[in-house]
């Protein structure tokens, strides 16, 4: 399995057809190494900072728990 190869580096640019992928690589959880799963969390982590949106359906891959801070 490899990791989203079309990726410029430019988040801006993603589609919503690429985050699909990229959601569904983490899903199967079948890489060559933690590394490149560890990659595709991390450029997902950064999509859903920069937009959202299009990680919406995906959330829980992110395992992002709300903290109190009080």
């Amino acid at each position: 399995m490899t990791t989203l190869s079309t990726f410029s580096g430019d988040i801006s640019k993603l589609t919503a057809a690429e985050v699909e992928q990229l959601a569904a690589r983490l899903e199967l959880d079948d890489y060559a190494s933690p590394f490149e799963g560890l990659q595709d969390w991390h450029l997902l982590r950064a999509i859903a900072f920069q937009r959202p949106e299009l990680i919406e359906p995906f959330i829980h891959l992110l395992d992002i728990q709300a903290y109190d801070e009080a």
